[in-house]
């Protein structure tokens, strides 16, 4: 068993025993997990037009909206609190929204290094990414790699963010000409440009981008 079994294993059995509450709005959620029916509903995917990623002139980012209030709690509790579940709760609405005109061939994500990855028991983007293939049956690929390890982007100033993840990643493979790439969050957009253009770099022609919230 590795370090980390035995605790996933406990806060599993805890999570599943112990009221559980929507993360996003607190109501009770009795035996359900992920997210209440009422923001299931208000969730909705929507491409965004105002992005600065856009480098053609079609929009290439979908996302369920502001990472302030509820979505920001649901957010956080993916990444931080093991709240697993919420990848499939957002894949849900986020594959609802991606456009058909994209035909994507592949879903990846944004990779932690592995140090952060044995810390924090798993990849909050992969479970996102590999969620979201399964709802678009398309299949999931662990293109890249985080060839050193970074500071936490969310303690960085804007200025700093695309020094902090400059050649930070490779991909290992050769990418299909088209993949939508996933992370949690968007802010200035400097982690998912370094990993698009490693992916370009190893052959791919369109890359698309899925985050929870921006």
């Amino acid at each position: 068993m590795s370090p980390h079994a035995l605790p996933e294993l406990l806060s599993g059995l805890l999570r599943a025993l112990l009221p559980r509450a929507c993360p996003a709005c607190h109501r009770p959620l009795g035996s359900a997990a992920g997210l209440c029916a009422d923001c299931l509903e208000r969730y909705t995917g929507v491409v965004w037009r105002h992005s600065p990623l856009l480098e053609h002139t079609e929009p290439h980012l979908v996302t369920l909206g502001p990472y302030e209030r509820g979505l920001r709690r649901a957010s956080q509790a993916l990444k931080y609190a093991g709240s697993r579940e919420l990848a499939v709760a957002f894949a849900g609405p986020l594959a609802a929204a991606v456009p058909k005109s994209w035909q994507a061939q592949a879903v990846c994500a944004v990779p932690l290094h592995p140090s952060r990855q044995r810390q924090r028991g798993y990849n909050q983007s992969e479970l996102l990414g590999r969620a979201l293939a399964a709802r678009l049956a398309l299949p999931y690929l662990p293109l890249l790699v985080r060839t050193r390890a970074t500071r936490q982007q969310a303690r960085l100033r804007a200025d700093q963010r695309a020094a902090n993840v400059r050649d930070a990643f490779v991909c290992r493979a050769t990418p299909p000409e088209r993949v939508i790439l996933t992370d949690d969050v968007l802010t200035t957009g400097s982690t998912l440009l370094a990993c698009a253009r490693a992916l370009r770099a190893a052959g791919a022609r369109e890359v698309f981008f899925v985050t929870v919230a921006r």
